[in-house]
């Protein structure tokens, strides 16, 4: 791997910061349907159309994404371009891939909250909403046929679930899963480091403000880990049920926004910011949640190769990979009891989920139609 990337290095001054910006800039605009949509239009681009890296060259950055915490798809496109380009790709790509559908969820967000109770807008949110929580429940299960990949894994994940289902801090939970997973791969002697390494989950602020909902989404961008639908379970945990400064039916329109617009699931956090603390507000969430992936990618870069042929940092991703697919699936439960009501909202959900098994159709426009549906006839 070392070798093909520093190929890829070698060659990186070929390819111009205008250039990362436009191809950038594109797929911010236009990759809809989630992480996995975003990384295949990314591969066409990026490899297949341009030849900027190799599939090997690839499938090792989508590795080092998989590492960390974070949006796994704008960490990729952090690694590309700072394979491409040094710090300034690093810094083009990460921005281009984000900003578009920042602009656009801020947009929506201003039209939420000036026009948000018409009836227009709460029909459309109705229809988006089952389409949103069958989205979720298949991300779960295609995620758990690949994180479950023992007895004792799904012991695991069993674990974690009721932990956070009684109310146990989810960072507490991720960090016990991972502690875990690695004792039981590692040496006798080497268990002993990780005594005590599990504390209480970071403190979160009780009043709103531009500091503290900075360091909310910071701490969300920090520390999760599995996919963009686990920020579900950080959001609710934290705005709905530790802080109240939203109610269940707000993060489940917010979630809705997040999957009708192109780009990275994370810009999620630009619309709760928006409705908590208006355009700084969005500006704030929306730095504090995508500023830790680019750290994680600018240090994680040299140590790839050793992480990589590590068994103990293999099992702390598997322990924290199913107890995050718990988080999941707890915090879909939760929103789903706002979500469905209703026979033409069950109906969705089951014809949503139909749809999603039986056909490789893209999410994005499942979540248009249900919006037709909703502004005609819920």
């Amino acid at each position: 791997m070392t070798a093909s990337i520093n190929a890829a290095e070698r060659e990186r001054a070929a390819v111009s910061l205008r250039e990362i910006a436009g191809v950038f800039l594109k797929l911010g605009t236009t990759a809809f349907g989630g992480p996995a949509a975003h990384i295949a239009m990314m591969e066409e681009e990026v490899v297949r159309r341009r030849g900027w890296l190799t599939h090997e060259d690839f499938l090792d950055y989508l590795g080092a994404a998989n590492l960390i915490p974070g949006p796994n798809s704008t960490e990729l496109a952090i690694h590309v371009g700072h394979a491409m380009a040094g710090w300034a790709g690093l810094l083009m790509a990460g921005a281009c891939f984000i900003l578009p559908a920042v602009l656009i969820v801020s947009v929506i967000a201003w039209v939420y909250v000036r026009f948000g109770a018409l009836p227009q807008t709460v029909g459309i949110l109705a229809g988006i909403k089952p389409v949103v929580i069958a989205i979720v429940m298949q991300a779960i299960w295609n995620l758990g046929r690949r994180a479950v990949k023992s007895p004792w894994l799904a012991v695991l994940g069993v674990g974690s679930l009721v932990a956070v289902a009684l109310g146990v801090n989810e960072l507490v939970v991720l960090a016990v899963a991972g502690v875990l997973a690695a004792m039981r791969v590692a040496e006798p002697r080497a268990n002993a480091r990780f005594a005590g390494v599990v504390a209480a989950g970071v403190a979160s602020p009780t009043t709103l403000g531009v500091w503290p909902l900075f360091l909310v989404f910071a701490k969300i961008g920090a520390v999760l880990f599995g996919s963009g639908y686990v920020l579900i379970a950080f959001l609710r945990a934290d705005l709905v049920e530790r802080l109240h400064w939203l109610t269940d039916k707000q993060l489940i329109d917010a979630i809705a926004v997040g999957q009708v617009t192109p780009g990275p699931v994370f810009t999620t956090a630009t619309f709760v910011g928006y409705v908590l603390a208006g355009g700084g507000g969005a500006a704030v969430a929306t730095i504090g949640i995508f500023l830790p992936a680019f750290v994680f990618v600018a240090l994680s870069g040299p140590l790839v190769p050793r992480l990589r042929g590590s068994r103990v940092a293999g099992a702390v991703l598997d322990g924290v990979n199913v107890a995050s697919l718990a988080l999941m699936t707890e915090a879909a439960g939760q929103i789903a009891r706002t979500a469905i009501s209703g026979w033409i909202s069950i109906v969705i959900l089951v014809a949503t989920i139909v749809l999603l098994v039986r056909t490789k159709i893209n999410s994005a426009w499942l979540v248009l139609a249900s919006a037709a549906i909703g502004l005609v006839g819920m």
